[in-house]
C-alpha cells in the first residue's frame, strides 16, 4: 500500500466520522476529527493527484472554520465517498 493511498484512506475515514458524529449531535468529537482531517489534507496537497481530488483537498485546506455545521457535514460525507472510491482504484 502506498503512502498516498494511506493518506487518502485516512482522510476519507475521518470525513466519514465527522459526518456521522455531526448527525448524532457529537459536535465536540466531530470538531476533533475535523482538525485531524486538516492534517491529512495538508499532507495530500504535496502529492500528485487527479484533478477532482486536488479540488477536494484544496477545498478542505482553504476552509478555516473550526467547527462543522450540518451542511458542511453533508459535503464532507460526499467527499469521503469520492476519496474512498479514488483510493480503491489507485495502483
Amino acid at each position: 500500500m502506498t503512502n498516498k493511498k494511506i493518506l487518502i484512506g485516512s482522510l476519507s475515514n475521518d470525513l466519514y466520522r465527522i459526518a456521522n458524529l455531526t448527525g448524532r449531535g457529537s459536535h465536540r468529537a466531530a470538531d476533533r476529527f475535523w482538525q485531524e482531517s486538516k492534517r491529512w489534507a495538508l499532507e495530500l496537497s504535496k502529492q500528485k493527484l487527479k484533478g477532482y481530488v486536488e479540488n477536494i483537498v484544496s477545498d478542505l485546506n482553504s476552509d478555516k472554520e473550526l467547527s462543522v455545521s450540518p451542511e458542511k457535514a453533508e459535503k464532507l460525507l460526499m467527499y469521503s465517498v469520492l476519496l474512498q472510491n479514488y483510493s480503491l482504484h489507485l495502483e
